[in-house]
């Protein structure tokens, strides 16, 4: 497991995990987030939140409150009971994972604030990649847009069938509309607050493999349909080889060129966050429930 550090600005710093192992992550993210309560009151000293970046080994993982029930299927893969939020998940490579080790009282962020952030940081990144990198391989006859929901928390894609020829139609990065269809989600989310603290954090699926959700009901949802960035944008370990057997050598280096790394998802996420941390980036309006 690497541990790298860096700051993003003054109040902010990064660390990155490779090949994590779950619980060791955890003691680590309850560890430093104790002592940085015990710093605030016994010293009265604000410390720098942290965002950690983390590529975990596989492992279910169960919240709180969770309920055994949605676990369906028992695999080899571990199944962890931790202290976040929400119910059963998954994670595992391919899939970025952000922790948000914030002084929420600091910030002056309440917890809805921190999830609204979260949510948007998420449909932002999301949607600039399904502008800017759409794959070959998906039908754009339909509008695709990621969007937060009020009753169900984590992040979606929706189909929006009426707006594709339409030049007025509504900008992506607002609500979608009634006639928005949703196609499933893309990135999950669940935090633990601790005397105005805040880790654990958000996870989004970016080229991983998507059947490790069929043991479980995802999140406590029956039904709930996964999703996964690399099968709506071009990323390069998925298209690349079959990009350059098909096509001609400079339409491959246009197709390459145009191609998406887990990497600069990551960083276009990293600079959203850190971004709406220094207060660049103002919330939005909600989704309504």
């Amino acid at each position: 497991m690497q541990n790298t550090a860096q700051p993003l600005n003054e109040m902010l710093v990064s660390k990155s995990l490779s090949a994590a192992d779950y619980v060791p992550t955890l003691d680590a993210m309850l560890s430093r987030t104790l002592a940085r309560i015990a710093l605030k009151k016994e010293q009265d000293l604000r410390t720098p939140d942290e965002l950690w970046i983390v590529d975990h080994n596989d492992v279910y993982t169960l919240g709180q409150a969770g309920k055994e029930e949605h676990i369906l299927q028992r695999t080899n893969t571990p199944i962890i009971k931790t202290d976040r939020g929400g119910q059963v998940t998954w994670h595992g490579h391919g899939q970025l994972v952000i922790y948000w080790l914030f002084d929420l009282e600091s910030l002056g962020w309440s917890v809805r604030n921190m999830v609204s952030h979260a949510e948007q940081a998420i449909e932002d990144v999301v949607n600039d990649c399904l502008k800017s990198h759409a794959s070959n391989s998906v039908n754009t006859s339909a509008d695709i847009s990621a969007h937060a929901r009020r009753d169900a928390p984590g992040v979606y894609l929706y189909s929006h069938l009426n707006t594709a020829s339409n030049d007025n139609a509504q900008p992506l990065t607002e609500l979608p509309t009634d006639d928005a269809i949703m196609l499933g989600k893309i990135a999950s989310l669940g935090f633990k607050i601790k005397h105005g603290f805040s880790y654990h954090g958000v996870a989004i699926n970016l080229d991983c493999d998507l059947s490790a959700f069929n043991a479980i009901n995802p999140c406590g949802y029956a039904g709930m349909q996964m999703l996964r960035l690399a099968d709506f944008v071009a990323m390069d370990e998925q298209t690349q080889d079959e990009q350059m057997a098909a096509q001609a050598p400079e339409q491959s280096m246009q197709a390459i060129a145009n191609c998406l790394s887990y990497e600069q998802v990551t960083q276009k996420l990293i600079d959203n966050i850190a971004k709406r941390h220094a207060g660049h980036i103002q919330l939005r309006a909600l989704a309504p429930k």
